[in-house]
């Protein structure tokens, strides 16, 4: 497949995995994916995991990947991870705000925006969920959502800092619900999206910022997703937990 922007393929664990468990799915995948040189592949496992997969994937083709972080660096702050601590793991990506977060921990737009610039801080790339309910979709806000959340959860960062970062659209009605959008459906959205980009950071900047998919996606629609000339890559949540599917979704986006 011939894209200007390379596909990045990430694996959401979630809360999955004992660190024995992900110790022997990172192994696995690296046998299977030895050879994989057209797609950034990075897996986002628990913390407790992050030490072991960290030396697991040294010297490999697969990127680490947090799934969250705060937007501090030290402090009274009990539960809460700061970016210099997954820094120590070579942790290079972190997922934020995703719709499980914004739901579950009510994550606001500012507040993600706020990590984002903790990560850029720490040379970390971060990976910005944003999309919208069914409710939403079916009441014609899709677009209306999508802007709140892109401009709430970039505010303030610089046109380099875009080239750094990587945007997910997952439509949360096709979250782990087996539902996906069409690939027309998720065409347009990242269409949009990138056309918002454009209006916010410029045209340069747009066209070269990573645009993922995220809901629902397998092996069997990996392809025509990203096919389509605006999704380069993907988030990838329970598909990811096991070597055959996520490997065969990244072979089949080639």
């Amino acid at each position: 497949m011939n894209k200007e922007r390379k596909l990045i393929i990430a694996g959401n664990w979630k809360m999955n995995k004992t660190a024995a468990e992900a110790l022997a799915l990172v192994k696995s995948l690296k046998r299977d994916l030895a050879n994989v040189k057209e797609v950034d592949v990075v897996v986002c496992p628990p913390f407790t995991a992050l030490a072991f997969v960290a030396k697991a994937v040294l010297e490999s083709n697969i990127r680490l990947g947090a799934q969250n972080m705060s937007e501090h660096n030290y402090g009274a702050f009990t539960g809460e991870i700061a970016a210099g601590m997954l820094k120590e793991f070579s942790v290079r990506y972190v997922i934020l705000g995703h719709s499980e977060r914004r739901h579950h921990q009510k994550e606001s737009d500012e507040l993600i925006a706020k990590k984002a610039h903790a990560a850029h801080a720490a040379s970390l790339r971060p990976i910005v969920c944003v999309g919208e309910t069914l409710a939403e979709r079916e009441g014609g806000q899709m677009e209306k959502v999508l802007e709140t959340q892109i401009r709430g959860s970039l505010a303030g960062l610089k046109p380099e800092q875009m080239d750094e970062t990587v945007v997910a659209y997952e439509p949360i009605w096709a979250i782990g619900t087996g539902r996906t959008a069409t690939t027309g459906q998720a065409q347009a959205a990242h269409a949009f999206i990138r056309s918002l980009l454009g209006g916010i950071f410029g045209e340069t900047v747009a066209k070269r910022v990573r645009l993922q998919y995220g809901g629902s996606v397998k092996p069997s629609n990996a392809r025509e997703l990203m096919e389509q000339p605006d999704v380069d890559g993907a988030l990838v949540g329970g598909a990811s937990l096991d070597t055959r599917s996520f490997s065969d979704i990244i072979k089949n986006s080639i």
